[in-house]
């Protein structure tokens, strides 16, 4: 299955050319947040394939006018052709605004989905705004990662944790990439493609 990822900024090669729709294989689009919902709209238009997101701590319009055929995927594990997949929206709290949370807050939120992941065999992509603390994060509180992002690595090793939150522009795409055991962190900042296999039926 080939993914398309996005987050943050509007990324003009997708944007300004989607009438002609250039990447008409995409089957998946996921957001990882702090995106106009028009922009996300025109993607699934454009390419004809379902949109699952996350909320960025900046997605406050969502509320009002959601992207349209977009699912929340916050504090979900959906399946998608045999993929687990599982969302868990914004960022660390900074200043009580919405879509912020603490680290025991998220915590909670992983804890009441341990149930879910072991009855459904684990994940596959985590799709987060935030990244995990120490993994592409910084010091300030708006931008720290989550503790509990680390532990959900460690635990389940999906093949990919994918985040947006933090803004930078990479001229390699493997710039966006850090391995973790098994699992390929990936900064989703602008966009980003992958190919996942789905896992044979039992």
């Amino acid at each position: 299955m080939k993914i398309l990822s996005v987050s943050d900024v509007v990324a003009p090669i997708l944007d300004q050319h989607l009438p002609t729709r250039p990447f008409p294989d995409v089957d998946l689009i996921l957001s990882c947040g702090d995106l106009p919902p028009e922009y996300l709209s025109r993607l699934v238009n454009a390419l004809n394939a379902p949109l699952y997101y996350v909320h960025g701590n900046h997605d406050i319009r969502y509320e009002e006018k959601p992207p349209e055929g977009g699912y929340d995927l916050h504090g979900k594990l959906v399946k998608i052709r045999g993929i687990n997949i599982l969302g868990l929206e914004g960022s660390y709290w900074y200043n009580d605004g919405p879509y912020q949370y603490k680290e025991g807050q998220m915590r909670s939120i992983i804890r009441r989905l341990r149930p879910t992941l072991w009855w459904r065999g684990g994940v596959d992509v985590v799709v987060t705004h935030a990244p995990p603390r120490h993994i592409h994060d910084a010091e300030d509180l708006c931008h720290r990662g989550f503790e509990c992002f680390r532990w959900l690595i460690d635990k389940y090793q999906p093949p990919y944790f994918i985040h947006g939150h933090i803004h930078r522009n990479f001229f390699d795409p493997a710039e966006r990439v850090t391995v973790v055991n098994l699992t390929k962190v990936v900064n989703t900042y602008g966009y980003f493609f992958l190919e996942i296999e789905s896992r044979p039926k039992a």
